[in-house]
């Protein structure tokens, strides 16, 4: 075998501006590849928001008022059992909340009842909601009111914290209202001070607006997280 001269084939060296160039585009690229991704994936949400919150047919009222939207906070719990569970931890379903201390006077009955037949009252979209009572006392919750409790999630939590979350309308208490939390574990309405049985066909008609409008990303159990 004839020995052969070795062969270079010189290539020119890049630019190290082009290169920095190169590596900005590709990291814009891949930014807004990830921004597209989460905005169609949003867009179903923001689309309900919308339809209920903004694009309205005229003359619509709501009954509960609108609030200041405010995450589920971390705070420590316990149910009746005894274990422990962060409020937190309730984000998935529509939650409908009340407030009281463990004695649940005739109000606290009053509401608690008004939670069970307005959950009932949404048919097949009733799994989509729980009724939640946060009691804010030690108190013993009274043995005759445990059977009506058997769908409810019932939690006792320390009042401060839970009072910078929830917020009454000027001149009220905590426990003269009744609460929404949308599926992501924001604070997003309040429904009337003493609520009574007679007004509550028009906190159903709230709830089942809101229940339409998320129904293309809601889906029953804790899945909208």
């Amino acid at each position: 075998m004839l020995d052969e001269p070795l062969g270079l084939t010189v290539h020119s060296l890049p630019v190290p501006q082009e290169a920095v160039a190169s590596d900005s585009r590709r990291t814009r690229s891949g930014r807004l590849k990830m921004l597209a991704v989460l905005a169609i994936c949003a867009a179903p949400v923001v689309a309900s928001y919308l339809t209920y919150y903004v694009i309205r047919p005229e003359g619509r009222r709501n009954y509960g008022e609108l609030v200041e939207q405010r995450q589920l906070p971390p705070i420590a719990t316990t149910a009746l059992d005894g274990s422990n569970v962060v409020l937190r931890s309730l984000r998935g379903q529509w939650l409908l909340v009340s407030v009281s201390g463990g004695e649940c006077g005739a109000a606290c009955e009053r509401h608690l009842y008004l939670q069970r037949q307005l959950r009932e009252s949404l048919g097949k979209d009733k799994d989509r909601v729980d009724w939640v009572w946060l009691i804010t006392d030690g108190k013993p919750v009274r043995e005759a009111l445990r059977p009506a409790l058997g769908q409810a999630t019932v939690l006792r939590v320390d009042p401060a914290p839970l009072a910078q979350w929830l917020t009454p309308a000027p001149g009220h208490s905590l426990a003269d209202h009744l609460y929404l939390v949308d599926p992501m574990g924001n604070l997003m309405m309040r429904f009337p001070a003493e609520l009574e049985l007679s007004s509550a066909s028009k906190a159903k008609r709230d709830l089942e607006r809101l229940l339409r409008a998320s129904a293309g990303w809601d889906q029953p159990g804790r899945g909208a997280q």
